[in-house]
């Protein structure tokens, strides 16, 4: 542990963290629009400026690590000037289309400029004109939107590890793009949507016909059905329609998701879903209730079971249950029942 001081104030700290890990572990809001609890600091957007005593220079609390003694001012009027300065610059070649941009109250550029009160950029000169890239099935790539933060870039060649975007040309003309600029539809992407779900402003946003803003909806943690991984997400809800996800952070997926996690969820609106068990009485399936329905399977294996004996049970079950799910059902049968009859769906 060290002892360090910020804002006037002492803590302990655990050496080894950097300035926006103790920050926010004490409730002092920094900052940031490149930094990803899942991947390297990086520093690239220099929101997370702070002054420490005895530099000369403003250093990045994201990749700045604690020091014995350290005195930190996280809000001084230097620092104040410097994340002003620093969005000045982002806004002055960014579109301002906030009333018509679907990130809109989920931006992290807005939200910025509302709080350190930018309305638009001071500097004149030439800005950028790229052509949007649609040619991805599942979103698009607004270049002219994006504050080059590489996020989508990190997350994937880091986590998602495919490599199929980076950082093409140099200075002034430096933009996220796939391999030779020849498009998305032309390069490695899985269209996993990953670099969607972090992009903080609206430079990658997903192809929906869904029309909604983030505070209209809420989110309803779930795990994906498409496989048995157990991936955790957010379903974004309006007027009760899925219009969104997002992913969540859980152990088999770090917020990460596939492209049928993030983009797949049509189908939860379907018409001919249904939405509860179905009992054939009398030549024709009724609606029931849950507790009907697994009454009528257990009076069904006790009396095939008295009758015939185990083996005349065999079962049968999904790829699209989880393997906690799969696990108690195989042990249903060969515990409780008492036949080696089961089998799975997946065949590769």
């Amino acid at each position: 542990m060290v002892t360090i001081t910020i804002n006037k104030k002492q803590y302990e700290a655990s050496e080894g963290k950097t300035i926006l890990e103790v920050c926010r572990e004490i409730g002092i809001e920094i900052p940031t629009l490149c930094h990803d609890d899942r991947l390297e600091p990086h520093a690239a957007c220099r929101l997370c400026v702070v002054e420490i005593e005895g530099r000369r220079n403003l250093m990045t609390a994201c990749s700045t690590k604690v020091e014995q003694s350290m005195v930190i001012e996280t809000h001084s009027e230097k620092v104040i000037k410097s994340r002003r300065d620093i969005l000045d610059l982002m806004i002055t070649n960014h579109p301002l289309d906030c009333l018509t941009c679907k990130k809109s109250g989920d931006c992290g550029l807005q939200n910025y400029c509302y709080e350190y009160g930018i309305a638009e950029g001071s500097f004149s000169g030439t800005r950028k004109d790229y052509p949007i890239d649609d040619s991805n099935h599942f979103y698009i790539s607004d270049q002219n939107k994006c504050i080059l933060c590489g996020k989508c870039v990190r997350v994937c060649s880091e986590l998602q590890e495919t490599n199929a975007i980076g950082l093409s040309d140099r200075g002034f003309i430096t933009k996220v793009a796939a391999p030779f600029d020849e498009g998305l539809i032309n390069s490695k992407c899985v269209s996993c949507g990953n670099c969607v779900s972090v992009c903080p402003v609206g430079a990658l946003e997903p192809k929906s016909k869904e029309r909604f803003r983030l505070w209209e909806t809420r989110k309803v943690r779930t795990t994906c059905s498409y496989c048995g991984v157990g991936c955790q997400m957010e379903l974004l809800v309006k007027d009760q329609k899925v219009v969104g996800v997002e992913p969540a952070k859980g152990p088999s997926n770090n917020g990460l998701l596939c492209v049928k996690g993030k983009f797949a969820y049509s189908f939860v609106n379907h018409h001919d879903r249904l939405k509860t068990p179905l009992i054939k009485r009398n030549g024709k399936f009724e609606e029931a209730t849950w507790e009907e329905a697994y009454k009528l399977i257990t009076d069904k294996i006790i009396e095939t079971k008295e009758e015939h004996g185990s083996d005349a049970l065999a079962g049968l079950t999904s790829a699209r249950c989880t393997n906690e799910e799969n696990y108690l059902f195989q042990k249903l049968f060969r515990a409780a029942i008492g036949t080696n009859n089961i089998d799975h769906c997946a065949r590769l």
